[in-house]
């Protein structure tokens, strides 16, 4: 089989009996895989371009949720988080640090796999321009998922730069929770409502001057949020 057509992903796992069956599956759908099963092999392969990462929370030498943090220092590839901890709480934080999705465990081979396309075709979706708001001082070059904060390039996550999109191209319109989750992550799932609020307010650290007053990205309490950046003209 001709592997890689699809993207190659890094699958960090220590039950080789669920990285085996991972691999197999992704496998077959073209893809091309990286199989660690450690934190620490996991670090020394964050210089290598992974389309997208697999990541168990449950790591025998380092928390995955310090790993995940660790590679959002460097890599905006999306991270999908496998994990048996199925608490709501548990997942936001999960999401809250970086990831863009995540299994709990035990899980469906075919829907890990849906989910691996399903961020890839998002991440993979561009539109050739960039958008400039306030005199230039956020910009967004949606080709290369590029942001930029008054000169200085941030670092978002697939599922925030996706957030930030949806929002920046229709300026003053006010989108709902329920209409983000599904244009965002394309379905929903018990107690999303509360991952989306994590993710703006991740993404609102990055790219507001003050969070409590913020100019770009606004609540509209009791329905959603809205973006109020003024377009730069062309």
């Amino acid at each position: 089989m001709d592997t890689g057509k699809s993207g190659t992903i890094l699958v960090v796992e220590d039950e080789k009996k669920i990285s085996d069956i991972v691999e197999l599956y992704l496998k077959r759908e073209g893809f091309a895989t990286k199989v660690v099963h450690t934190g620490e092999d996991a670090m020394r392969l964050l210089n290598e371009p992974f389309d997208l990462i697999i990541l168990d929370l449950m790591l025998p030498d380092i928390q995955g949720e310090e790993l995940c943090g660790t590679i959002r220092e460097t890599s905006d590839a999306p991270i999908i988080m496998l994990t048996a901890k199925s608490g709501e709480e548990d997942r936001i934080k999960g999401l809250g640090i970086g990831a863009d999705d995540y299994v709990v465990k035990p899980f469906s081979p075919r829907e890990l796999v849906a989910r691996v396309k399903a961020q890839l075709r998002r991440t993979r979706k561009t539109v050739k321009k960039v958008l400039s708001f306030n005199g230039g001082f956020l910009t967004m070059d949606t080709e290369n998922h590029e942001v930029s904060k008054d000169g200085t390039p941030t670092i978002l996550t697939p599922t925030e730069f996706r957030i930030l999109m949806i929002l920046a191209e229709k300026p003053g319109r006010v989108f709902s929770r329920l209409q983000l989750i599904n244009m965002v992550q394309g379905y929903d799932f018990e107690g999303y409502d509360r991952t989306i609020d994590a993710h703006v307010k991740n993404l609102r650290q990055k790219i507001e001057e003050d969070q409590r007053n913020p100019g770009f990205v606004k609540t509209v309490y009791g329905i959603g949020y809205k973006f109020t950046g003024i377009p730069d003209e062309d």
